[in-house]
């Protein structure tokens, strides 16, 4: 069974995390051959070493995906996000499609353009997964895809994530860490505003921030312009960030709203707490108070963010329960049960 993983994204970030460890999860089925099929970009650094088999395409259209269909001749289409099973649906012909709904799509909550399109690739689509309850019931005409419909929470591999951790022998001292894309849905001007409150009230700490994104450029000239450049490093894109994430005393994020955030599935896995807004995706995982904090207010978080920082014995407690409660959720073997059979009823 030939499976192509299609995507629009050209970077490696939370959607493009999940189709890796989906490929990586079914490279010992031999039965079983599956591509990762985006446009060119940062991501082919990651997909390389991760060994997985790259199908680079231009732009995402439906003369691009045809031609992939007509020269790999896959038996299913995994399109993951609303844009990728559109073109998807169109491209594919008789090839069965599984939709993949990695977010919460705000701009389809209500009747839109972006909202009738996936209509057609909803009805198109053999099965439809969603990344959280809230994604399913956000969508405008989700009543109409009830019986094709699964909320498949995000997992991670935690034995391959401390493999990973393993080749960065570096340590590091950042006390925060945040993780992810720097684009509207992650709130990154928040974020730094955050920060500078933690500034002025801590002026020794060290905060990395991690990513990229469209919003990166107007993100460092706010922290320019808060002064934060002395407290406030701008990684990038980082292949590696674990030994970092876990030598750190925390994770914060500022998100407006998320699936289920690989990030925090990464850093309780690796024992370190979370701070966060109380965002549905984040809500799933994040047991307020035990495994982390949930603030609404700026002054929320950074009342949780200090606690951690200035109180070992929170922070240790917070961490193991962190590192606990990964292990509970994770159950590999059933997730990948579930996309087997729906691609098996797919064909």
């Amino acid at each position: 069974m030939r499976i192509i993983h299609l995507l629009q994204s050209n970077r490696f970030s939370g959607a493009e995390n999940v189709v890796c460890q989906i490929i990586n999860m079914m490279n010992k089925d031999d039965d079983i051959e599956m591509m990762y099929c985006s446009c060119d970009g940062q991501i082919r650094e990651a997909l390389k070493e991760r060994k997985i088999k790259f199908i680079p395409i231009s732009n995402l259209t439906i003369k691009e995906v045809k031609r992939v269909i007509r020269d790999y001749k896959p038996d299913i289409i995994h399109a993951h996000d609303m844009r990728a099973s559109f073109i998807g649906a169109l491209a594919c012909g008789n090839i069965p499609i599984i939709s993949h709904i990695h977010n919460n799509n705000f701009d389809s909550r209500g009747l839109s353009l972006k909202s009738i399109a996936y209509l057609y690739a909803g009805m198109k689509a053999k099965h439809i997964f969603w990344v959280s309850d809230s994604s399913y019931k956000g969508y405008y005409f989700h009543k109409l895809f009830k019986n094709k419909s699964e909320v498949l929470y995000n997992i991670i591999n935690i034995d391959n994530l401390y493999s990973k951790m393993a080749l960065d022998k570096s340590n590091y001292d950042y006390d925060i860490v945040y993780l992810g894309r720097l684009t509207a849905p992650k709130n990154p001007i928040r974020l730094m505003k955050v920060f500078k409150l933690l500034v002025n009230e801590m002026p020794d700490i060290k905060i990395a921030v991690i990513g990229t994104g469209d919003l990166e450029e107007s993100t460092r000239k706010e922290a320019e312009r808060l002064e934060l450049s002395t407290n406030v490093e701008f990684l990038g894109f980082q292949s590696n960030p674990y030994k970092m994430l876990h030598d750190s005393k925390l994770m914060i994020m500022t998100s407006l709203w998320e699936g289920t955030p690989m990030c925090v599935l990464e850093a309780m896995s690796l024992g370190v707490p979370v701070v966060s807004t109380p965002t549905d995706g984040v809500k799933i995982v994040v047991q307020n108070k035990i495994t982390g904090f949930l603030g609404e207010t700026d002054e929320e978080i950074v009342d949780s963010c200090k606690i951690l920082l200035k109180d070992l014995c929170v922070r240790d407690r917070m961490a193991n329960a962190s590192s606990k409660r990964a292990k509970e959720l994770m159950d590999i073997k059933s997730y990948k049960k579930k996309i087997l059979e729906t691609y098996n009823n797919a064909r």
